[in-house]
């Protein structure tokens, strides 16, 4: 007991240190695990803990990840997906392994080995790639979905793999490496199908396959509702972990991955009413379990070795990454991918992955790798996983900021004159174009974002290219004779130069700006801006009317309170906005501060008279 709670804290304490200072100077989360990993190695060692046992065990995050990534996906999305699936995954992994394994050829091993080293390191990390494509929210994009894709493939290859690996024994290595040892490594050391004839073990993997979807759409519900309905909670997230265990469990009995078993209950569950609730209760482990992982891998790193063959291993993580961002880029252009989404494929999914240490484990045990070969390779898999977060960091820093910075392209040439102009057509002026265009109003539409117009072209919308601050832009667009500019750009900096230099040069036209905080619509006032839309006021003042509605107020009543406060905030923010200064913070601003106390002491009681009076109304 001892031992354990020592282990559990000295695993505690590195992450709690590591993890925000990596944080803090933008590593990100994985790489600061890897890093707590390998400063605890030695510590490890002296205490003798088992670290290869200890990730195994840890590897159950990955599992619990695929669960909660299915269950926001829903079956139809993932038909919709097939494409990129059958592509790109199937491409990947058979490119890589075909290039890799000819070079190893090339460098003087047996074909046997050479195909079972393409193999091992064809696949990549899902525990990294998907904490970080989550992490920073780049999971919904393009480039993210693709990678999961191909993710998703690669669990489902390492079926096939662990079937081919026996196969490719060399005899003068039989009598040299342990069977049995790979067997409890990989997936095979519980499997009920081994030594079964190649259909029967079929129809059973299948059959498993059909009963995790049988479970999840006809049992869970009724199940879940019974748990529900006691009212215990710590029963429903116990119940969620054995939903869980079991799968993977079987999963495993019949030779599968885990984690696929995880992802298909995932997706079958993904249109449940306790979907949100399982996510909840499944997360915290997750977290915890990834956590352990990557804190596993940099500690299983032999530093001795590599240092001893430190050459060997710097060319093979080279020659793994270069052929797989060859492979990556190639079919990432195959099949459309863009830009930013391309690169983010393409550096995503370079390294090695958590299954290339169980495959080189049964390669080892079944004669396919030589024991030399086997550690090299369990350091280059090593060594890939730790550069990937700094892949991470060189998309973030170099890559996205060449397609994100501001477009140096001509303008376009502006071909007609509307009395209205809208600058930025995104979530906000997209919305008051179409508004316009339903009463048979004609605007003149101007944009910074070439591939958001290339988009709304597809749908014969018609936008033009330019950046709205420009003096020249604006001319040519018909400022001088326009009765009305709508102003919705994403940036404050760029609201207030438009919008300061259109009052100051075209006062008899209409500013309509949007503001984008509250403190931002004190600056457009004193810039002379007098008919100010904050981007989310109104969809505040509705939430609410409905929240007055739910407490038993009818609608008229609500509407009539949502009003008198409309009413009250619009007067005290034009009181308040005629003593901000634009270039001092309101907390330094005195006079504001003191103006905005005084207003509440009048106008909260005033407030809650007029409410007061409305709901007596309405009784």
């Amino acid at each position: 007991m001892g031992n354990f709670l020592l282990l559990a804290f000295i695993l505690l304490v590195a992450g709690v240190v590591a993890v925000p200072l990596a944080i803090r100077f933008g590593l990100g989360t994985v790489l600061g695990y890897l890093l707590a990993g390998m400063a605890l190695s030695p510590l490890l060692g002296l205490l003798g803990v088992n670290v290869e046992q200890l990730q195994q065990f840890a590897e159950f995050g990955v599992v619990m990840m695929l669960f909660i990534i299915g269950l926001e996906l829903e079956p139809k999305r993932l038909w919709e997906m097939r494409n990129r699936l059958m592509g790109l995954g199937g491409g990947q992994v058979i490119l890589t392994t075909l290039i890799i394994a000819g070079i190893s050829l090339a460098s003087g091993s047996v074909w046997q080995t050479a195909l079972a080293t393409g193999m091992i390191l064809a696949l990549s990390s899902t525990a990294i790639v998907l904490q970080t494509l989550e992490e920073k929210n780049l999971l919904k994009t393009q480039g993210g979905e693709s990678a999961f894709s191909v993710l998703l493939v690669q669990d489902v290859a390492v079926i096939p793999m662990l079937a081919l690996l026996p196969l490719l024994a060399l005899p003068e290595l039989a009598g040299v490496s342990g069977g049995e040892e790979a067997g409890a490594h990989g997936h095979g050391g519980m499997s009920i199908v081994d030594g079964l004839p190649a259909w029967l073990a079929g129809l059973i993997t299948l059959g498993s396959v059909g009963l995790v979807v049988l479970i999840g759409t006809y049992l869970t519900r009724p199940v879940f509702r019974f748990i529900a309905a006691a009212k215990l909670r710590e029963m429903f997230t116990a119940t969620a972990l054995l939903f869980v265990i079991g799968i993977a469990l079987l999963m495993v009995l019949v030779g599968l991955s885990p984690a696929l078993g995880a992802f298909v209950a995932g997706v079958v569950l993904a249109n449940s009413e306790y979907r949100h609730e399982l996510e909840a209760d499944i997360n915290p482990f997750k977290s915890l379990l990834l956590g352990l992982f990557f804190i596993t891998v940099g500690a299983g790193i032999n530093f001795a070795l590599a240092f001893e063959q430190f050459g060997s291993v710097i060319f093979w993580t080279a020659v793994l990454l270069a052929s797989k961002m060859l492979v990556l880029f190639g079919i990432g252009k195959a099949f459309h991918l863009s830009g930013q989404d391309r690169w983010l494929f393409t550096l995503s999914l370079a390294q090695a992955g958590e299954f290339g240490f169980v495959l080189i484990a049964f390669a080892l045990g079944n004669a396919v790798l030589p024991q030399a070969q086997a550690d090299l390779l369990l350091l280059v898999v090593a060594f890939s996983m730790l550069v990937t977060p700094l892949l991470f960091i060189l998309y973030d820093k170099l890559i996205a900021p060449m397609f994100t910075k501001t477009e140096e392209r001509e303008a376009d040439a502006i071909e007609e004159s509307n009395d209205i102009i809208i600058a930025g057509r995104g979530r906000v002026g997209g919305i008051v174009d179409r508004m316009l265009n339903g009463a048979g109003y004609s605007a003149t539409v101007i944009d910074y974002d070439s591939r958001h117009i290339a988009n709304m072209e597809k749908f014969g919308t018609k936008a033009y290219f330019g950046d709205a601050t420009r003096a020249d832009l604006l001319m040519s667009a018909g400022i001088a004779n326009a009765k009305l500019l709508v102003v919705a750009l994403d940036e404050k900096d760029q609201i207030d130069k438009l919008v300061a230099y259109v009052i100051q040069n075209y006062p008899h036209v209409h500013v309509t700006a949007r503001a984008i905080d509250r403190d931002h619509v004190f600056k457009l006032w004193a810039l002379g801006c007098r008919d100010i839309i904050r981007e989310t006021y109104d969809g505040a003042v509705r939430m609410g009317r409905s929240a007055f509605e739910a407490l038993g107020q009818d609608r008229q009543a609500a509407q009539a309170m949502a009003d008198a406060f409309e009413e009250m905030d619009r007067s005290s923010m034009i009181q308040v906005a005629d003593v901000y200064k634009i270039d001092v913070p309101a907390w330094e601003n005195e006079e504001l501060v003191a103006k905005v106390r005084e207003m509440r002491t009048e106008w909260d009681p005033k407030l809650r008279d007029m409410m007061d009076a409305i709901i007596k109304r309405g009784k």
